[in-house]
């Protein structure tokens, strides 16, 4: 059984990601899964679209290179999204 209840994700959990956080009068931190999505977002469509361009141009090993770290991203995406809409806050 995990340490952590869903009421305690809704809620956020202070001193999750940093240990140290909280001492010496610092606020608890929290993840940023707002700006984690958003960027991967961006890094989606830009590798998308760059993969898109050098296979248009013939350099296959880019176009290759570049489809992978779209699919990276897209991975990545999906996951965020998935802790966000399971309630973490960020």
């Amino acid at each position: 059984m995990s340490a952590y209840f869903r009421p305690d994700w809704q809620r956020g959990l202070p001193d999750y990601h940093h240990p140290t956080a909280g001492y010496g009068d610092a606020a608890p931190a929290y993840s940023a899964l707002t700006l984690r999505i958003w960027l991967a977002a961006i890094g989606f469509v830009l590798a998308v679209g760059a993969a898109i361009l050098f296979a248009y141009n013939g350099f296959w090993w880019a176009t290759v290179l570049l489809g992978l770290l779209a699919a990276g991203t897209l991975a990545d995406l999906a996951w965020v999204v998935h802790r966000k809409r399971r309630g973490e806050p960020g």
